[in-house]
Order: structure tokens, then sequence, then C-alpha cells
């Protein structure tokens, strides 16, 4: 049983090569098959209402439910869930723990945010997701703390995702915090640097989302 899961949505493709093990599973999100083609992937699942993936697209997703239904789940444009909710569901019913998502962030804003919030989903459920791209990677912190090597470099944003977020403790950065209350109308998380010491963000309390880019 899969472990990790690799999802590729249809937002922007920042990277030039996914490298998922032998073990892991592979889903393309609607538009993100005609990435899967680009980065040489084959996805073990299709999913999406595929309406991102134009003539080209739905040509090929055609061919797919001809030659390999199994792998297809084609949904309901009229639907509650988000295509990449749907896809990260999917996941978790296969046992992975652990989601590594491309193409989900760029184009559309509201995608985006979308895709944060199932990244508090997945934390919800018990998963670690991240948005990944070549320039940054977002996750989400709830009640714990996260170490970050004394190697990285770049800058680090945090958010509360909730009204607020208590005991939020940062060390080793530019801009320490100690037990502070962050809200979600004033963003004093923006763009704390790493100074290379071992870094460290604790949220006693609540979620935060965190945007860590590298330099």
């Amino acid at each position: 049983m899969a472990e990790k899961c690799y999802v590729v949505g249809a937002g922007d493709l920042t990277v030039t090569e996914v490298v998922p093990g032998p073990e892991d599973l592979v889903i393309a999100v609607d538009g993100g098959l005609m990435y899967c083609q680009v980065l040489g992937l084959e996805p073990d699942f299709v999913i999406g209402d595929f309406d991102s993936v134009g003539e080209e697209g739905l040509e090929a997703v055609r061919t797919l439910e001809r030659t390999v239904p199994e792998r297809m789940i084609r949904l309901n444009p009229e639907k509650d869930d988000t295509d990449m909710l749907a896809a990260l569901k999917l996941g978790l019913e296969k046992g992975c723990r652990s989601f590594r998502i491309y193409g989900g962030t760029g184009g559309r804003l509201d995608h985006t945010l979308a895709n944060i919030q199932c990244l508090l989903f997945l934390k919800n459920q018990g998963a670690e997701g991240y948005l990944c791209d070549g320039n940054s990677l977002i996750f989400v912190i709830k009640n714990e703390e996260v170490r970050f090597r004394k190697e990285m470099e770049g800058y680090l944003s945090l958010f509360s995702l909730g009204a607020e977020a208590r005991g939020v403790t940062i060390q080793g950065m530019k801009y320490p915090l100690d037990r502070y209350t962050m809200k979600n109308d004033f963003p004093i998380g923006i763009s704390n640097e790493f100074v290379g010491e071992e870094g460290l963000v604790q949220v006693e309390e609540g979620e935060v989302v965190c945007i860590v880019q590298y330099a």
C-alpha cells in the first residue's frame, strides 16, 4: 500500500522533474494529465470533470477511458468537492498519509486559496500535504512544532488560518516571536528570513499556513 501520493494539478507547472518512488501513488487532476505527459509520469489515476484540458486533453482522456477505464474517474462538473479535494480523498482512501502537490498554485487565485484549504483538510485527517513548486513550499502547521535545517536560505512567512493562532514561537530566524497570538487580520508573520541557524516554528493552539520561499 502506497504511503506517499504525488498529485499533479492544472495550475502553473514550475518544475521540470518529479520523481516518485516505485511504491508511490500518482494522481493526475484534470488538466494535470497533460503535465504528467510533460514530466514523463504515468498516473495511477486520472480524476476530474475535465473542463480545463482543451481539445487535445479531451482526446487523451477519451483514449484513456477506452484503454484503461479502471484508472479514470470522471466527476460531475456540478459538485461540492473541487477536483483537487476529490483527488486527495482518493489518495487517503488508498492509504496515503503524505501528499506532494504540483501544479497547485498560480493560475486562478481562488484555486490556489482552495488548495491551501485542502492542506488544512489533510492535516485534519492526520495526513501531511505540501504545495510544491520550483521556488516555494506551502504547508500547514497545527498544534505542533516544525524545525528547519540551518542550511536553509530564503524567506519564511506565517499566516493564521483561523481568527487567531495562540502560542506562536519563532526561533533561529531574523525576527523571533515568543508565544505570540497571531491573528488573521494582521500579517506580522510575512517575510521572515533564515539566518544560518536551526530554525523552529511552534504553534501551541491553532493553524497557520507556512510559506517557505527559497533563495
